[in-house]
């Protein structure tokens, strides 16, 4: 969609101004007209240069409007009043545009749920239809809160990850980035100093070894950045194809280390958003649906889709879920006690709370056990170059006491 800046004319004569987003002016146009106003300029907006990463709007903006939202319509302010106070409040101003648009749309006759997937990027699926439950059920506050609520925890499990993440990143890139130092200048130097000795000082295997490595390095750079490149862009293409994403998403699951880790996440995140879907009044083959989209891995959402099959064929929940060896036998035993009980909503949630218990402990782990692998195995990198470059000196030194 493309933002459009408009004028138009209220049948008070008074002129208001604005921005919309919309396909094309002329949908601009019926929305005015829709809400009694008169268009009297409308003109596409040049697209301006923009750093903006993903949909401009964060989990945390999404948080705070849900929340601030919820308390509004439990006090009985009407959604559009809602709208219009938290578009001006808000300190994201590509936000506010989206909120403007939707309270248009509500203000044009269109439904609170309608008017938010006109913004699929800021809000999915799952907001969507469980605002839509919350319209239906006259429970929109209720919805809200526990929209809010599963937000908080999600960003919760992504913080854990990409606090996990992070660290061994960085301390990668330094790795590689003195690494290449060392073999590009610092050896180099070094055997230039062992060349003016000559045969006085034959160099010990170990330096010999680095020097090879070194000349290999700095006589192929070229070639290692262009291999780098070539691979990096293949993974990315194979990535893309439907083949390749699940090749890599079935990996990471099998991966030794991380593969616990994030199978642990994915129950966590299915649970709780089956979960919350199905305690506000949201059919089960349609939130199997919602979930299979939110996955985020191939592997998972077959999974889904295999089982949600198999429920509208008249089977229960618990049977196609262990067939398909994705998640644990705890887990779907606990989803079986939950249908037989019929307090399945429930049951999952205290799964996903007892599983983003599990991520947490997984994580620090994780975290415990990648940091003193990495650290020994950069400082005995570091460590085995540096005496390479100093026996020989150590050499010389003998030799010429020796004299």
């Amino acid at each position: 969609m493309a933002e459009f800046a408009y004028e138009a004319r209220a049948r008070t004569g008074e002129v208001r101004k604005g921005v919309m987003e919309a396909e094309s002016e002329e949908a601009v146009n019926t929305r005015l007209r829709q809400q009694q106003l008169h268009p009297t300029k409308v003109k596409k907006k040049a697209k301006a240069l923009s750093f903006q990463i993903g949909t401009g709007v964060g989990m945390t903006d999404l948080v705070t409007f849900t929340r601030l939202f919820a308390t509004m319509i439990d006090a009985g302010l009407p959604i559009v009043q809602c709208l219009d106070i938290l578009a001006n409040q808000t300190d994201n101003k590509y936000f506010s545009v989206i909120l403007k648009d939707i309270k248009a749309s509500v203000e044009g006759g269109s439904t609170f749920s309608d008017s938010l997937r006109r913004h699929p990027k800021v809000f999915d699926a799952l907001y969507t239809n469980l605002v839509q439950a919350g319209e239906v059920g006259g429970i929109l506050d209720t919805i809200l809160n526990r929209l809010a609520v599963y937000i908080e925890k999600n960003m919760k499990l992504l913080r854990q990850i990409k606090g996990a993440m992070v660290y061994p990143s960085v301390v990668l890139v330094v790795f590689i980035i003195v690494l290449s130092i060392l073999l590009g200048f610092v050896i180099p130097a070094f055997e230039g100093m062992f060349k003016e000795f000559g045969s006085k000082a034959e160099l010990p295997v170990l330096t010999q070894w680095v020097v090879i490595v070194s000349k290999l390095f700095v006589g192929n750079f070229h070639w290692f950045v262009l291999s780098g490149i070539v691979s990096s862009v293949s993974v990315v293409y194979i990535y893309k194809t439907p083949k390749g994403k699940k090749f890599f998403h079935r990996m990471m699951l099998k991966a030794p280390v991380m593969g616990p880790v994030l199978r642990k996440i994915a129950v966590a995140r299915f649970t709780r958003t089956l979960g919350t879907l199905l305690a506000s009044g949201v059919p089960i083959l349609d939130a199997l649906d919602i979930v299979a989209r939110t996955a985020g891995n191939v592997i998972i959402e077959e999974a889904i889709l295999y089982s949600r099959q198999k429920i509208s064929e008249g089977k229960n929940m618990a049977e196609p879920l262990l067939s398909t060896n994705v998640f644990p036998p705890m887990v779907v035993q606990m989803v079986g006690v939950g249908e037989q009980t019929g307090a399945l909503d429930t049951m999952l949630n205290k799964i996903a709370d007892f599983y983003e218990e599990e991520v947490d402990v997984a994580v620090g782990a994780l975290t415990s056990l990648i940091e003193p692998a990495m650290m020994v195995g950069i400082g005995g990198t570091v460590g085995v170059v540096l005496i390479a470059m100093y026996l020989p000196i150590f050499s010389l030194a003998g030799n010429i006491k020796g004299d």
